[in-house]
C-alpha cells in the first residue's frame, strides 16, 4: 500500500508527497505537529495539516531569512527570533561570531522538543551556549522591551491559529520598540500567487509601513511551499535593504551557503510587476 501525505493548497489544488513512514504524532495544547520520513524530501514537519519543513529544501527558507539581515547590517550582536521552533533560523545565526545574544521565543515546546529527537538537521544549534529558548507567548514576550534588540526575525506560521496575532499592527508596534537605532524586521509575509495567502500578505505589508519607515519584500522559491513562490518581508528604522548591503564584507565572512549569495539578495527585491501592484493596493 501506497501512503502519501497531501496539503490543500486551494479547494482546486492539491500538493502530495510520497511517504515512507510516518515517524511523530503528537497533539500539543496549540496544534497538532506531525513528522514524516518521505522518499524525495527526506523528513517532512507538519503543523496542522501543513508542510513547515522538509530536509531537502528547508536551506532555502533559512538563509533568505537570516543571511539577508545580517549582510545588511553586519554588526548585529543580539537576536530576537519569534518562532522557528524547527531551529533553522537559529542555526544559520549561529554562524556569525559577532552575534552575542539569541533569543528564542517559541509558544510550542513540543515542536522544539520533536525537531530536536526527529529533525537534528534544523535544530542541532539550539544548545549554543548564546542561544536562550523561551517556551511562551512571543506577542508577550515582545511586550515590554524597548532598545534591546538588533534584529528580530519572525519565523512564524500562517496567520491563524497560534500565529495569528503575529500578523497585527500592535504586534509590529512593539516589535519596532523593542528594536535598537539601526534594528531590522524580518518577517515571514506569505505568498502572492494564491487568494488566501495574498490577502494576508496585503494585510502584513500594510500594517508594517505605518510602523516603519522602511518596509520592503524580497521572494525565494522554495517547492514545498503553496505556489513554490513565498515571500519575506524586511523592516527597519532608517536601513535599505539594498543600499545598505556590504557585499564585500559579507563576501569576506566565507560563509558556505547553498541558496543565498550577494547577488539573489540583490535580485530577491527585485519583484514581478503583480506583486509589486498587489502590494501597492491599499484595498484588502
Amino acid at each position: 500500500m501506497e501512503l502519501w501525505y497531501t496539503e490543500n493548497h486551494t479547494d482546486n489544488v492539491k500538493f502530495s508527497i510520497k511517504v515512507k513512514e510516518h515517524i511523530y504524532s503528537k497533539k500539543s495544547p496549540f496544534q497538532q505537529i506531525d513528522i514524516f520520513e518521505t522518499y524525495e524530501f527526506g523528513k517532512l514537519l507538519t503543523i496542522d495539516g501543513l508542510v513547515m519543513v522538509t530536509e531537502k529544501d528547508e536551506f532555502v527558507y533559512h538563509e533568505m531569512i537570516s543571511h539577508v539581515p545580517m549582510a545588511v547590517n553586519p554588526n548585529i550582536q543580539n537576536v530576537l527570533v519569534i518562532g522557528g521552533g524547527d531551529g533553522g533560523s537559529v542555526r544559520e545565526l549561529t554562524r556569525y561570531k559577532n552575534i552575542k545574544k539569541i533569543d528564542m521565543v517559541e509558544i510550542d515546546e513540543v515542536v522544539v522538543r520533536s525537531c530536536e529527537q526527529y529533525i537534528p538537521q534544523t535544530a542541532c544549534k539550539l544548545n549554543d551556549e548564546r542561544v536562550s529558548l523561551y517556551f511562551e507567548d512571543g506577542i508577550k514576550f515582545v511586550e515590554d522591551k524597548e532598545n534591546e534588540y538588533d534584529l528580530i526575525i519572525v519565523d512564524s506560521t500562517d496567520p491563524v491559529g497560534p500565529g495569528e496575532g503575529l500578523f497585527t499592527i500592535e504586534f509590529y508596534r512593539n516589535c519596532y520598540r523593542a528594536l535598537t537605532k539601526n534594528g531590522i524586521l524580518i518577517n515571514q509575509h506569505e505568498s502572492p500567487y494564491y487568494e488566501r495567502d495574498s490577502k494576508e500578505m496585503k494585510r502584513a505589508h500594510r500594517k508594517i509601513k505605518n510602523v516603519f519607515e522602511v518596509s520592503k519584500v524580497y521572494q525565494f522559491h522554495i517547492p514545498t511551499y503553496p505556489s513554490g513562490h513565498w515571500l519575506f518581508g524586511f523592516a527597519s528604522k532608517g536601513i535599505d535593504p539594498i543600499k545598505g548591503l556590504d557585499a564585500n564584507k559579507w563576501n569576506a565572512l566565507g560563509l558556505k551557503t547553498k541558496y543565498y549569495n550577494t547577488d539573489i539578495h540583490v535580485g530577491s527585491f527585485a519583484l514581478p510587476t503583480f506583486v509589486k501592484e498587489m502590494l501597492e493596493d491599499e484595498t484588502v
